[in-house]
């Protein structure tokens, strides 16, 4: 899992900037730097962030304001960032008011728009790196929200269901090239749904449609499957699971989840594990297996 929770924190003289979307994640993570020991510059992407807003300290911007977001952490005397949290849409910066500093970065930011989801990361975080800054993954600045391997809820799988979820990595593994989703459901060696630009939660709704159609078994079972692509940028790309997913898994009427250990984030842990429990899923944590060469 690597470091320890003091050891990931230690980013650094200065605080770490949280760059935050939505959900739960972002305020667990600038918890669990603080915990540590560290500070944090908070800043949340208005219309997208939402719970961590709710911390006194935090900064709130448009996107047209993302240059003015960069300005300022560099006066706090952050050097290293962190992305966190969803984003539900790309923004247009040429139907935006935009401030100075964005207005004297919008072509870089312009050209970091272009091209697919792991393209754009990419290149957004070399603009972000061109400021300055050492973009850090959650997995360095907040190591204890990494899932373990084994069972981390009160069930576990059985020999059948690990030899579905390592079938499902190892196809994972291979259609990594192709820039699809970090997903898929799979049922006695079948893959019946890969997760596309849909996400996570969506898929599972499809799984649960296939299953009223009597496309798939409607007696349940089956293994959502999450994990990392091939050579992904791990700063911002972790795959995460939380509460949403077990909710959505249970639904689709799937016996349970299999997640990559030491490289899947478990958002509001406590809670997930818990609902998984509840509803009868098991939660477990495998090495990623099948990385293509």
């Amino acid at each position: 899992m690597g470091a320890a929770a003091g050891e990931g924190a230690a980013t650094g003289s200065g605080p770490v900037g949280v760059i935050a979307g939505g959900g739960m994640l972002p305020l667990e993570v600038a918890e669990a730097i603080e915990a540590a020991g560290g500070r944090v510059v908070v800043a949340g992407i208005d219309g997208e962030a939402d719970l961590v807003l709710r911390r006194p300290d935090a900064r709130s911007f448009r996107w047209g304001q993302i240059g003015g977001a960069i300005d300022l952490m560099a006066s706090r005397g952050v050097h290293d960032l962190v992305f966190v949290g969803t984003i539900t849409r790309r923004p247009d910066f040429r139907s935006l008011r935009l401030d100075a500093g964005t207005l004297r970065r919008l072509p870089r930011i312009l050209q970091a728009l272009v091209g697919g989801d792991d393209g754009v990361v990419r290149k957004v975080l070399k603009l972000i790196e061109a400021e300055g800054f050492h973009v850090r993954g959650i997995g360095e600045v907040a190591p204890a929200l990494l899932a373990a391997e084994g069972p981390l809820g009160r069930l576990g799988a059985d020999d059948d269901q690990i030899e579905d979820a390592r079938f499902a990595m190892a196809a994972l593994a291979a259609l990594g090239p192709y820039d699809v989703g970090q997903a898929a459901v799979v049922m006695q060696r079948r893959i019946v749904a890969l997760e596309a630009a849909e996400g996570t939660d969506r898929m599972l709704a499809r799984v649960a449609e296939l299953r009223q159609l009597g496309r798939v078994s409607t007696k349940g079972g089956g293994v959502l499957v999450k994990r990392a692509k091939p050579g992904q940028d791990l700063r911002t790309e972790l795959p995460t699971i939380g509460p949403a997913t077990v909710a959505a898994a249970a639904a689709a009427k799937l016996a349970g989840i299999v997640i990559e250990a030491g490289r899947t984030i478990i958002a509001d842990r406590q809670e997930t594990i818990a609902q998984a429990d509840r509803a009868g899923l098991f939660l477990v944590g495998l090495p990623g297996e099948g990385d293509a060469a």
